[in-house]
């Protein structure tokens, strides 16, 4: 768990470490483009001021006057100093071409900006200090030397701020997963009132503990039914044989072997049905794909039923009709469908089948007591019986239909149970039609 909040808190930390990175980068940035803009800007405003001055200098008077941070150097043609301002007078003429600008160093302890203009036959060199210059960009670089890093520790708590109160429901999701246990699954993440990711984030784990709780409720049904119905054919084999090791006259082993036989049967039965709704709900059922003439089936379960007797089968509905599946799991659905009919039919059981509208309709019906329209859909579903009082070998373990089910739908059909015209019940399994035939 400590691990855990490690993590979620270097998510913190990575995002507001990021959030600090891109934004200094770009404080830092702009701060330097601020300064050189604006000392950019200082420097031409004061070689405006020197044009200025220049232009307003008479070449011709012997006594130029300039400000005190200021110079002005008349040259004749030949680049001499025949005028200057006291404070460079007996300097060296200063060298800036007409229309250039040039930083010089004329007066002792200023830093000036010289400008030269053309009058006449003479050229006048202005200068004007940039000392200003360096100071107001000085004072700009300190101000923001001091700010940067008070803003940027605004937007890292900010950052961490508003992180943290965004991943405090994901927190909350994830400590409420955590204690969620196998004898928990009832219990839900909270989630939220509003309607952003985290919250889509919890509800989608809340609907996966929905299916979880969901599974583990048919596994412990599926559990404890498959272990009731083993019970009985163990209980009633051990039974047998205590009698027959307590009184060995009573029976024969011929009988006792009859007995266990059939028991032994019962529970291949039961152990093979289990073993194909392992595989449909794990989606392991390698069904076969080849064109199968389904009214053949139906013949076949017909004279199974025949043979075997109870019942009279009656097969005028079945037409020619062929899909696309396997044979062998077909079969099981019929024979399925046969015994169920069979075992509540009155004494006509009535299968059907025909090609209609692109699909396969199979149905077999029976004149017995019928299903309840409230139970017709809780039949398909594994160890129902509607009857739980009866015998269970005359009533089975309950899986004939769940398998049909699954096996149907395996195939692309579909199951739905009815009402037979004689009030008895009837099951329609829909299948798709072997379009290549």
């Amino acid at each position: 768990m400590a691990a855990e909040r490690g993590r979620r808190g270097s998510v913190r930390l990575r995002t507001t470490a990021g959030a600090v990175v891109i934004a200094g980068l770009a404080l830092l940035l702009g701060s330097v483009a601020l300064v050189v803009v604006m000392r950019s800007t200082l420097l031409e405003q004061v070689a405006d001021a020197a044009q200025a001055r220049a232009a307003a200098v008479d070449p011709t008077d012997p006594h130029p006057v300039a400000d005190d941070d200021g110079f002005v150097q008349v040259l004749d043609a030949r680049g001499r100093v025949v005028a200057a301002t006291p404070n460079v007078a007996g300097a060296d003429a200063v060298e800036v071409r007409p229309g250039d600008t040039a930083r010089v160093d004329v007066v002792p302890g200023e830093d000036m900006l010289a400008v030269a203009v053309r009058a006449g036959d003479r050229t006048v060199v202005a200068g004007q200090s940039a000392d200003d210059v360096a100071e107001a960009t000085g004072v700009v670089a300190r101000l923001l030397g001091f700010g940067l890093p008070a803003l940027l520790a605004v937007v890292a708590v900010t950052t961490w701020w508003t992180t943290g109160r965004a991943l405090a429901p994901v927190e909350a999701v994830r400590a409420e997963v955590d204690e969620i246990s196998a004898a928990e699954l009832h219990r839900r993440v909270p989630g939220g009132r509003c309607d952003d990711e985290i919250a889509r984030l919890a509800r989608t784990m809340n609907r996966m503990l929905d299916r979880l709780e969901e599974a583990q409720t048919r596994q412990r049904q599926f559990v404890s039914d498959a272990s009731h119905e083993l019970r009985s054919p163990v209980a009633s084999i051990r039974q047998h044989a205590e009698v027959a090791l307590a009184h060995p006259g009573r029976t024969t082993v011929p009988a006792l072997a009859a007995t266990v036989l059939a028991e032994d049967l019962r529970v291949q039965r039961l152990v093979e049905d289990l073993l194909v709704l392992a595989r449909a709900d794990e989606h392991l059922l390698r069904l076969a794909a080849h064109p199968v003439d389904l009214d053949d089936l139906v013949l076949e379960e017909a004279a199974r039923l025949r043979a075997a007797g109870g019942v009279d089968v009656d097969t005028t509905g079945v037409a020619a009709a062929r899909v696309s599946g396997d044979a062998a799991a077909l079969r099981r659905v019929l024979r399925n469908l046969g015994d169920n009919a069979a075992r509540h039919a009155s004494g006509v059981v009535a299968l059907s089948v025909a090609a209609r509208d692109g699909a396969v309709v199979l149905a077999v019906e029976d004149d017995g007591p019928g299903i309840a329209a409230g139970d017709r859909e809780r039949v398909l579903r594994r160890f129902v019986r509607l009857d739980e009082a009866r015998d269970r070998d005359a009533g089975g373990a309950g899986l004939g239909l769940a398998i049909v089910d699954e096996l149907v739908r395996a195939h692309g059909g579909e199951v739905e149970v009815g009402e037979g015209t004689g009030g008895g019940a009837r099951i329609v399994v829909r299948l798709p039609a072997d379009h290549e035939a």
